[in-house]
C-alpha cells in the first residue's frame, strides 16, 4: 500500500434527510477505518433522524421512514461513533463541505465533545475535481475501472471512495499540477498531511465556508455585507454582528468557531483597556454647562479678577474686652 499512515484514516459517508447542514439529520453513517498496517475495520449505523425523510431524499439513497422507525437516535449512538473514529484523520467524498460539518452538527446537538483539532481532512472529491473534473460514479469507473454496485448506500459509496483514493495515489504518483499562481508541484502522494493541504485549498474556518483564512492566517467573513473583511475588525466596528450570527440560522460548528474568535478578540480588548493609564473622571453635563457659562460671561465682559480690599486702608483693630461684651449683649437671649 503506497498510502503511508501515521495513524488510522477513517473514510466515511453519510446519507441524510437532506443537504441543509443545520436542519437535516443523518439516517445512515458508514466508516471504514484504515490502519497504518493496512488492516480495516468497518461499521455502519442506521439512525432514526427524529423527523420524516423527504421523498426526494429517499429516492436517492433508498432509505424510507419505515427502514429507520425502530433505529436509535443519533444521541444514543454518538458516543459509540466517536469512540470508533477515535483519533483518526478523516476522509470522504465532498466530506469537507457536507459529511464533516453534518457529523459535527450531530455531535454538538447530542452534547458529545468530538474535537477536530490536529486532524487531517482528505476530501477525495477535491483531488478528483482538480485533476479530472468528474463525479464519484465516473471517478470509480475512471480510476478503478469498476461500476459501483448498490450506489448511494453508505457502505458502497464509502468503499468506492477509499478505492478511488488509493487508485489516485497510484495514477498521480509523479504527475505535476499547476495552481492559480503558476506554482507547480506533485501534490497527490501517499502522505495524508500532503493530501490534506491539497484538498483544503480554500482554507475554510468552519467547513460551511462562512469564514475563510487569508494568506496570513487571519479569519475573514466569506459572505454578506462584510465579505472579505477580517472577523475581528468587524467585531470592532459592529459588535452586534456577532450576536446576529449567534442567534441566526447558522450551523452550530460555525457558531462555535465564531465564538472562539470573539472570545480571543474580547480578551485582547480587555487587556488593552487595562494597559491604558487611568483617566480622571469627566465632569457631569450640568457642571460642564456652568463652567462654560462662567467662561462666556468673563469673555463677553472683559472680566478680570481683582484682589480683595477693605473700603479704607486702615488696619483692623485688635479684639478687646469691650468688643466681646458688646457682642454678648447683642446676641443675648431675651
Amino acid at each position: 500500500m503506497k498510502l503511508k499512515l501515521k495513524r488510522p484514516l477513517a473514510f466515511f459517508d453519510i446519507e441524510a434527510t437532506g443537504i441543509n447542514i443545520g436542519a437535516d439529520r443523518i439516517v445512515e453513517l458508514s466508516v471504514i477505518k484504515l490502519h497504518p498496517d493496512g488492516s480495516e475495520e468497518v461499521k455502519t449505523w442506521r439512525v432514526n433522524p427524529g423527523m420524516p425523510i423527504p421523498l426526494e431524499s429517499s429516492l436517492i439513497h433508498g432509505i424510507y421512514d419505515e427502514h429507520i422507525a425502530n433505529e436509535q437516535l443519533f444521541k444514543a449512538l454518538g458516543t459509540e461513533i466517536a469512540e470508533f473514529i477515535g483519533d483518526s484523520d478523516l476522509a470522504g467524498y465532498n466530506s469537507n463541505k457536507f459529511d464533516i460539518p453534518m457529523l459535527m452538527e450531530e455531535f454538538m446537538r447530542a452534547g458529545i465533545d468530538f474535537s477536530l483539532d490536529n486532524r487531517h481532512f482528505v476530501d477525495v472529491q477535491n483531488i478528483f475535481h482538480q485533476m479530472e473534473q468528474r463525479t464519484l460514479k465516473a471517478a470509480y469507473q475512471f480510476y478503478c475501472q469498476k461500476d459501483i454496485i448498490n450506489a448511494h448506500s453508505a457502505e458502497a459509496d464509502t468503499r468506492a471512495t477509499m478505492e478511488v483514493l488509493l487508485a489516485q495515489i497510484e495514477k498521480y504518483e509523479l504527475t505535476e499540477w499547476e495552481d492559480k499562481q503558476g506554482k507547480r508541484s506533485i501534490p497527490v502522494v501517499g502522505d495524508v498531511e500532503a493530501l490534506h493541504k491539497f484538498t483544503n485549498l480554500n482554507r475554510t474556518v468552519d467547513f460551511a465556508g462562512r469564514m475563510v483564512y487569508d494568506e496570513e492566517g487571519n479569519e475573514l467573513f466569506n459572505f454578506g455585507k462584510h465579505k472579505g473583511k477580517k472577523v475581528e475588525e468587524v467585531f470592532s466596528i459592529e459588535p452586534s454582528y456577532y450576536s446576529w450570527m449567534m442567534q441566526g440560522d447558522f450551523p452550530l460548528y460555525t457558531k462555535k468557531q465564531l465564538e472562539g474568535i470573539y472570545n480571543r478578540w474580547n480578551t485582547k480588548r480587555q487587556a488593552e483597556r487595562q494597559s491604558r493609564p487611568a483617566q480622571p473622571p469627566k465632569p457631569s453635563a450640568e457642571v460642564q454647562q456652568k463652567k462654560e457659562a462662567v467662561r462666556d460671561f468673563k469673555n463677553n465682559n472683559n472680566y478680570q479678577q481683582k484682589p480683595f480690599k477693605r473700603k479704607d486702608d486702615t488696619p483692623a483693630k485688635p479684639v478687646n474686652d469691650d468688643m466681646l461684651a458688646a457682642l454678648k449683649d447683642k446676641f443675648k437671649k431675651g
